[in-house]
C-alpha cells in the first residue's frame, strides 16, 4: 500500500482521490458504497450528482450540501480539497445522524410547544371570563377555579418532567455510584403510591425473592423508573373486574430483573415501538384525562439507558401490559 493510499484509509468518512475523470483511489468507507471495482474507472460511473460533477470539473475547492449518493434521500456534505499533481481529494461526510438530530430537536419544541399551548388557552380563557364578568353564578366561578387549579398543575408536571429529562440526558455518561437495595425501594414506592391505589380500586401486590443482592444505581431516579411504572399501571392497567398489579423482583445471572404487570386493556402492537418516545400517547384521550404527560416512560428509558440496564414492554389488546427491567448487580 501506498503512502497516500495509507493516509487515505485513516480517514473514517468516504474519501476518493481522482485526477480528472478518473477515479484513482478510494478508502475502505468510499469502498463500502461505491464498491472497489469502480477504483480506476471513470468517476461518473461512482458520482452522478450534477452539481458534485461540475465541482469537479473545476478542479477548485469547493463544499457542497447534496443528497442522492449511495441512496436516493442520503444527505451529504461534500468538501473538495485540490492537491499536487492535478489530483483532487473529495471527502464525503455523513450528514444522516445530524440531520435526523435537528428532526427531533425540531419536533420536540413542536411537541412541547403544544402540550404547554392546550392547558394555556384554557387557563387564559376561564381566567378572562372570571375576571370580566363580576355576576358570574358563584357554583360556575368555582368550576372554573377548579379548572384552572388542574390545568396549571398539568402545566406544572410536564414543565418539571421535561427538566426531569434535561437532568437525565446530561448524567447519561455517567454511572451511578450507589448501592440499592432495589426490593425495599419497591416497597417504598408501592406505599407512596397507595392513595391512586386506593382511588384506582385496585391493589398491588409485591414478589420479593429472598437474598437479591444489591444494584448500583441512582436512588432518586430509580425511584422515578418505579413511580411511572406503578402509576402508569394503577391508572390504565385496572378495572372493577381486574383489580391488580402485580409487581415483583428477582436475581437472574448478572441481573436484577423487576417486573411491573398489569391486566388492563393492552396496548396494540403497531404502538409498543413508540411508547417511550416523548409525548407519544397510545390513547391519546384517556391520557390526557388521567393528568398523564406523555413523558413518563420516555424517563423511565433514559434512566435505565444510564444504569446500563434493558427495558423491555409486552402486552397485547385484553391481555394487560407487562414491563420488564433488568439492572445489572453491583461488581
Amino acid at each position: 500500500m501506498t503512502e497516500r493510499a495509507a493516509l487515505l484509509d485513516a480517514i473514517s468518512e468516504p474519501a476518493l482521490l481522482v485526477r480528472g475523470h478518473r477515479l484513482e483511489q478510494a478508502n475502505r468507507a468510499a469502498r463500502d458504497i461505491f464498491a472497489r471495482r469502480l477504483v480506476h474507472n471513470d468517476i461518473r460511473l461512482a458520482i452522478r450528482h450534477p452539481a458534485v460533477l461540475a465541482a469537479i470539473e473545476s478542479g477548485k475547492e469547493a463544499s457542497l450540501d447534496v443528497e442522492g449518493i449511495g441512496g436516493v434521500d442520503r444527505p451529504w456534505r461534500v468538501i473538495l480539497t485540490p492537491l499536487e499533481d492535478s489530483t483532487l481529494l473529495i471527502r464525503m461526510i455523513d450528514r444522516g445522524a445530524s440531520r435526523a438530530a435537528e428532526r427531533m430537536r425540531v419536533d420536540f419544541v413542536a411537541n412541547a410547544s403544544h402540550e404547554l399551548r392546550t392547558p394555556l388557552t384554557t387557563i387564559r380563557g376561564y381566567a378572562e371570563t372570571l375576571a370580566d364578568d363580576a355576576e358570574i353564578d358563584p357554583e360556575l366561578r368555582q368550576r372554573f377555579a377548579k379548572t384552572i387549579e388542574t390545568e396549571s398543575i398539568r402545566m406544572l408536571r410536564i414543565v418539571e418532567d421535561l427538566m426531569d429529562l434535561s437532568r437525565i440526558e446530561a448524567d447519561r455518561f455517567v454511572r451511578p455510584r450507589d448501592k440499592v437495595d432495589l426490593p425495599a425501594l419497591v416497597e417504598d414506592a408501592v406505599d407512596a403510591n397507595q392513595d391512586l391505589a386506593n382511588r384506582s380500586q385496585c391493589r398491588v401486590r409485591t414478589e420479593m425473592a429472598e437474598d437479591v443482592p444489591a444494584i448500583v444505581g441512582d436512588v432518586g431516579q430509580l425511584r422515578q423508573v418505579l413511580d411511572n411504572l406503578i402509576s402508569n399501571a394503577l391508572r390504565y392497567g385496572c378495572s372493577p373486574e381486574k383489580p391488580a398489579v402485580a409487581i415483583s423482583v428477582r436475581k437472574e445471572g448478572r441481573f436484577v430483573r423487576l417486573i411491573v404487570r398489569d391486566e388492563g386493556e393492552g396496548i396494540a402492537a403497531d404502538h409498543l415501538p413508540r411508547l417511550t418516545e416523548r409525548f407519544y400517547r397510545a390513547d391519546e384521550a384517556r391520557s390526557r384525562e388521567s393528568g398523564g404527560t406523555g413523558l413518563g416512560l420516555a424517563i423511565v428509558k433514559h434512566i435505565v439507558e444510564r444504569h446500563r440496564g434493558i427495558l423491555d414492554i409486552a402486552s397485547s389488546p385484553g391481555h394487560g401490559t407487562t414491563v420488564t427491567i433488568a439492572l445489572p448487580l453491583a461488581e
